[in-house]
């Protein structure tokens, strides 16, 4: 049965999972009714992160044209571009025996694809979501649901994985901002 979260959570992922290491990351959504230029597109995302909190290198954000991470660690399973239907709308996958020691942290973010030419933003989506997957069994072991009602923020950092004390731990974040896809990588390292 899996944990549901609440923001700012974090729960054991590894310690009460012996011998987890590989996982399915799934984020989801829905479009709310609007009168919007255009379709909605969102993008799922992760950044592998040093010590400091930041990339080490632009090879560490892993996207849709970026959809394998050198170490194998995190793959992309490919960009859904309408978010229409049920269940997970993007999906990676992570073997945390293979993400190298440099790496302290994997964050999971979620952009609108140029949000602010087609006018949107997060205050026109609602049911989003990202869970923890074991890879081997295919059982749900966390789930967060964003019920955050944003308004004009056009990325959102979904959650993370994290090591701590020689284990991985998950922690709900569910932070926006503005700016989209520009405004997330300055956060995490990355000139764009």
């Amino acid at each position: 049965m899996a944990i549901n979260l609440q923001k700012g959570q974090k729960v054991e992922l590894t310690r009460n999972n012996v011998g987890l290491s590989k996982l399915m990351v799934g984020l989801g959504w829905d479009v709310n009714q609007y009168s919007g230029s255009g379709p909605f597109d969102l993008d799922a995302a992760a950044f592998l992160l040093g010590e400091n909190g930041k990339i080490i290198q632009d090879a560490d954000f892993i996207f849709y044209n970026n959809l394998r991470h050198e170490s194998g660690a995190v793959e992309h399973l490919g960009d859904n571009l309408t978010g229409e239907g049920d269940g997970d709308d993007e999906q990676l996958k992570v073997d945390l025996s293979k993400v190298p020691a440099v790496y302290q942290k994997i964050a999971f973010t979620v952009t609108i694809h140029e949000a602010e030419a087609r006018k949107q933003n997060f205050g026109q989506v609602s049911n989003a979501f990202i869970r923890i997957v074991n890879g081997a069994d295919g059982q749900e072991l966390i789930r967060f649901d964003l019920s955050e009602d944003f308004s004009v923020e056009t990325a959102v950092i979904f959650g993370e994985l994290y090591r701590h004390g020689g284990e991985w731990k998950f922690n709900a974040v569910g932070n926006g901002f503005q700016g989209g896809l520009a405004a997330l990588c300055n956060y995490y390292g990355i000139q764009v």
